[in-house]
């Protein structure tokens, strides 16, 4: 076996990745260190449950919202650009709350708005930096790339709480924001002297609402990744449950304080750490539904375990077992909407990928803070864990199956036509109609066909789409899609993929005749309005 295909070995033989891996994790580590502050502080000014609940709702809120928007960003100017000024406005946030914390200004409002803002700023970083991995690593290694990489994310959610309730235990609030803010230098030190993530194509950007729409378009007309993130969306609105009333765990069920916080948290960071290095072995043992099964009980006993134990040790074995069954899941279904996005739209599908976790946590977390409130801490872990056992139950409804990740690569092979009209960029709508000669015997398996082409051409960016049949030759077939400009038909033929592909050659082998499939462009015009008159034009007798 080639050890640079082992998890580490992929590291050590890929020197961009690793600094990017370092990178990346440093800022994750920093962005937990922040929200555990924040979230700590907040148990000492004010102790109600929904407020300290109400710190993780409050980073999770922003990402939720400007998610989309920032991997429309992305995609539009590159990845570099998106991530240098999102990294820069996390850095000025990280710096003013330190300082807040040091001349000792904040109240729980003001640490409210400047976890929102932290939010805001990983909202807007987060999808173009994750797009970043596909540069670093040959396309054989794609997949552990990308698991790796959200390791990453899921090892420093563990860990990093960890390590901040140690920090403010230790030295207060203004130490772990300012070790906050100095992880946020190593991005932007690696995105200074990293010169990739460029826009690959002549064509010009997309406009934001476009973009947007095309991103959600996308997804909704994948099966695949809807299913993917609805289960995400499940497992993070319960699973969050243990991470948001953690501390309220280490106050009210065990008696302690930042100590016993911070051992609950290092345990669910062992926990996750062994889960990041054992998954690989794991996962290629078992299918994936019993994997991602195994992840929701797991989690789901976590949280029964810390709702009934007094004891601290019993307390910190369940915790890891959180963390275990916490990497288990979300690296999986994250892993899978990576490889199973093409590269075009993949910091769109990140965004709406990562809208549906922080969705689901701020969601959970606003849930789950109130049911502690009125009900208590051991009465909300318990919720969450009834929750997780149902959501393990829709696996035989929700299905995933992978698609194999070399039928998302491009295979743009069209050449755009020379029109002989005065085109330009915006210059629309276009219609492009592709005549089709079907024998009577193939009609169902074409009908079948043009139906997954149909979805393909409305997913990558057709308006509308037709499909009708000649009434007087009923051999011959038309296939008609629409777009809003001359730009937006390059793109949605750029935009071709290996399945793609070969969907279309399957469609030609069904046409009958020498040529290929007759292609027409056509530019829509209305009709003169004018008021003017026109002279009739005269028949004759």
């Amino acid at each position: 076996m080639d050890r640079s295909q082992s998890p580490i070995g992929l590291l050590v033989h890929h020197r961009s990745f690793l600094v990017y891996w370092m990178a990346g994790l440093s800022a994750n580590f920093g962005w937990q260190i922040q929200v555990v502050a924040a979230s700590w502080l907040m148990t000492a000014m004010d102790g109600r449950p929904e407020l300290v609940a109400l710190v993780q709702a409050s980073v999770a809120l922003p990402v939720m919202l400007l998610s989309l928007p920032g991997g429309a960003i992305s995609d539009a100017i590159g990845d570099r650009k998106i991530v240098l000024w999102a990294q820069t406005f996390l850095l000025a946030v990280s710096v003013a709350l330190a300082l807040l914390s040091y001349i000792e200004r904040l109240t729980p409002a003001l640490l409210l708005a400047c976890t929102f803002m932290v939010g805001c700023g990983r909202a807007l970083y987060y999808p173009g930096w994750q797009a970043m991995v596909f540069e670093f690593v040959e396309k054989k290694h794609a997949v552990k790339a990308v698991a790796l990489s959200s390791s990453n994310l899921n090892i420093a959610r563990s860990l990093g709480p960890a390590i901040g309730g140690s920090i403010v235990a230790m030295a207060g609030g203004f130490a772990a924001f300012s070790a906050s803010a100095l992880t946020n230098v190593s991005v932007l030190l690696f995105v200074l002297r990293w010169k990739g993530g460029k826009r690959d194509t002549a064509l010009p950007p997309e406009p934001l609402a476009s973009a947007m729409i095309a991103g959600i378009r996308y997804v909704s007309l994948s099966p695949l990744l809807v299913t993917i993130m609805f289960r995400s969306l499940i497992f993070n609105i319960a699973a969050i449950g243990v991470l948001a009333l953690m501390p309220l765990v280490a106050r009210d069920l065990l008696g302690g304080g930042p100590i016993s916080y911070g051992a609950l948290l290092g345990a669910f960071g062992f926990g996750a750490v062994t889960g990041a290095l054992l998954i690989d072995m794991v996962r290629s043992r078992f299918a994936l539904e019993p994997f991602l099964a195994a992840g929701f009980f797991g989690f789901a006993i976590s949280s029964i375990g810390l709702a009934w134990s007094p004891l601290t040790l019993v307390s910190m074995l369940a915790s890891a077992l959180g963390g275990l069954s916490w990497v288990f899941v979300q690296v999986t279904l994250y892993s899978l909407t990576q490889i199973s996005s093409p590269r075009w739209v993949l910091s769109r599908v990140i965004a709406i990928f990562q809208m549906a976790v922080f969705g689901g946590n701020a969601a959970g977390s606003y849930a789950w803070g109130r049911l502690a409130s009125d009900y208590g801490t051991s009465a909300s872990l318990e919720a969450s864990a009834v929750f997780l056992i149902l959501g393990a139950g829709l696996a035989p409804v929700l299905k995933i199956r992978p698609l194999k990740p070399d039928k998302l690569d491009s295979n743009n092979q069209w050449s755009a036509p020379q029109p002989k009209l005065d085109m330009v960029m915006t210059s629309g709508p276009v219609i492009t109609t592709i005549t089709y000669r079907i024998l009577e015997r193939d009609v169902e398996h074409f009908l079948e066909a043009i139906g997954r082409k149909r979805r393909n051409r409305l997913r990558d960016g057709a308006s509308r789409w037709a499909l009708s049949r000649d009434m007087q030759d009923p051999c011959v077939w038309f296939e008609r899609f629409y777009v809003a400009t001359w730009a937006e038909a390059q793109r949605l033929h750029a935009r071709r993929t290996v399945e793609s592909a070969e969907l279309i050659d399957y469609l030609r082998s069904l046409h009958q005749g020498s040529e290929r499939p007759e292609v027409h462009y056509e530019l829509v015009r209305e009709p003169s309005r004018g008021e003017r008159q026109i002279k009739p034009i005269s028949l004759g007798h």
